[in-house]
């Protein structure tokens, strides 16, 4: 080979094996070592060394200074560090763009037509399994960013609408193409306990539960009769063709779970009635009272995708404040309790973030499953392990072992501690460095911080788990005073109260009226650009909501 062309031959190689990503070089190779490392499946490594080649773990080995470091590979110096799993959120709407909620309709007016692809499902929207997550993604890295800093590498994503909300899909929190990121299609399907858009069936929780046992046997009786006619269609009618009811095939049939949306114990209930009846393999989202039925999730066989969004008090207490009533304290105090003893009745589960608008809130929970009862090793099963082996991926996924796709979180401190940081993220072998937080802005020749610019009207859309409410924000700002009104579709319009603006968002309080009762909220947000978003807490917890300035 001439000179030259060796030079040549450097060079490509060189170029393939460094590439450069979010503006910094990196290569496909790399080596943490000195590290504590914490596989999952097996007892912690003390002091070892994680390679990292082509998007996989190629070793774990102990004792970092003896272990066999690849003559390409970047090296991580782990001293000081703890390499996690990568963590999974078992329930998002990662990836899926906002629905636009439809307009409600005045009394004496005609139902708008319902907005979203066409379908040519014999069912109406919201009935119509076959929609799928994997069909809606949008691509873009960016959209991970915050998440994957605080540590996640892998999430399920479900549609936000619907009865049935349809078919999951399980995703990596990187790449720029939907190509790039998807791990597993579908997951499970969805449902949840919620009624028809205004006017069009089902308009009654009891319509709900008829439309989705009916659609159960239908999709029974279609399937034997395709066999029927498969075997031989002389003297048999054409069955018909029905997207729909062939999505639940895989559901009658028990291949493909169903996750039902449900909090209370009357819920549960319900969903392990349905369950025997039609001897489903099935999970629960949410499971915030799965606790008083843990016996009977056991026996059926039934995991739960336990919430992490916590309730919580939604305004400070004042002398005026009517007390709680003891119920609405003991949900709050028992809500924590409830992973620990379904551990102990032996029932499955894995943690979901429930619409935390703060991802290290998920960690920050977890760490009081542990407080109250639950053992540290399986708070970490349940966010890594435990949750790829309920979603079939646990041979790809989910521990520290040699094979595995290269999904790792490194920290400086334990992940359930309040001091703790993300130096390193690995997504299917690619390395993020989280950036660190910005200081607090300080105003000019003042020592008070500076603060964020609000004021204004917004339209907002509020992610009530399985329906998409909209609604109105009127923001009034005079410094770091903040008055104005909230208005959803559902509630109607409230004065805010107590407003703040902070250096980089806001909060306040609001009293609403929702069936005859009047509920406390507490709002914080932050407004960036003609963007807003945060988080509505409520007694029964934590809903996100996002938006867009007014011109």
């Amino acid at each position: 080979m001439k000179f030259g062309s060796l030079l040549c031959a450097l060079a490509a190689l060189l170029l393939f094996s460094v590439c450069r990503v979010d503006g910094q070089k990196r290569t496909d190779v790399y080596a943490i070592v000195n590290a504590r490392i914490v596989t999952v499946a097996g007892p912690p490594i003390e002091k070892g060394t994680v390679v990292v080649r082509d998007g996989l773990i190629e070793s774990v080995t102990a004792d970092g200074a003896a272990a066999k470091i690849p003559a390409d590979a970047r090296v991580i110096d782990g001293a000081g560090l703890t390499v996690y799993p990568g963590f999974i959120d078992a329930l998002t709407n990662l990836a899926l763009p906002a629905p636009q909620p439809a307009p409600v309709p005045q009394r004496g007016q005609t139902a708008p037509p319902p907005t979203g692809p066409v379908s040519n499902s014999n069912y109406p929207t919201g009935l119509q399994p076959e929609v799928s997550a994997a069909e809606q993604l949008k691509g873009g890295d960016a959209q991970f960013e915050t998440v994957r800093a605080n540590g996640f590498t892998t999430a399920l994503t479900v549609p936000r609408d619907g009865i049935f909300n349809g078919r999951s899909a399980l995703i990596d929190l990187a790449g720029d193409a939907v190509s790039d990121f998807v791990v597993k299609t579908p997951v499970a399907e969805h449902f949840t306990f919620r009624t028809g858009p205004f006017g069009v069936y089902p308009s009654s929780l009891m319509g709900t539960f008829a439309a989705f046992r009916q659609m159960l046997l239908d999709a029974k009786r279609l399937a034997e009769w395709r066999k029927l006619y498969a075997a031989n269609p002389k003297g048999l009618k054409r069955p018909d063709a029905d997207r729909s009811l062939e999505a639940l095939f895989p559901v009658v049939d028990g291949t493909l779970p169903v996750v039902f949306n449900a909090n209370t114990e009357r819920e549960i209930v319900r969903v392990l009635d349905l369950v025997k009846e039609f001897r489903l393999n099935a999970m629960i989202a949410g499971g915030q009272e799965a606790w008083k039925v843990a016996a009977r999730l056991k026996e059926q066989n039934v995991a739960v995708l336990l919430s992490l969004n916590f309730p919580r008090r939604t305004a400070a207490a004042s002398p005026d404040a009517d007390p709680e009533d003891l119920e609405t304290l003991r949900f709050r105090a028992e809500t924590p309790k409830c992973a620990a003893r379904l551990a102990q009745a032996g029932v499955r589960f894995a943690f979901q973030s429930g619409g935390l608008a703060n991802p290290a809130d998920f960690f920050a929970n977890a760490a009081k499953t542990t407080e109250n009862g639950l053992s540290t090793e399986a708070a970490l099963r349940a966010m890594t392990l435990d949750t790829a082996r309920l979603f079939g991926v646990d041979n790809v996924t989910g521990s520290i072992e040699a094979g595995k796709i290269a999904n790792l979180t490194v920290v400086r401190g334990d992940i359930f501690a309040k001091e703790r940081t993300i130096t390193h993220v690995f997504v299917d072998g690619r390395l993020f460095e989280p950036k660190e937080k910005p200081k607090t802005p300080t105003a000019p020749n003042s020592n008070a911080p500076a603060v964020a610019n609000v004021g204004g009207n917004y339209s907002i859309t509020v992610e009530i788990p399985g329906q998409s409410v909209g609604g109105t924000l009127a923001l009034t700002q005079q410094g770091a005073l903040l008055t104005g009104t909230l208005t959803t579709d559902h509630t109607g319009s409230a004065p805010i109260r107590d407003g703040k603006v902070t250096s980089d968002g806001f909060s306040f309080a609001a009293t609403v009226d929702f069936g005859g009762s009047q509920i406390e909220l507490d709002v914080t947000g932050k407004v960036a650009g003609d963007r807003i978003s945060g988080t509505i807490a409520t007694p029964q917890g934590a809903i996100p909501f996002s938006g867009t300035k007014n011109p």
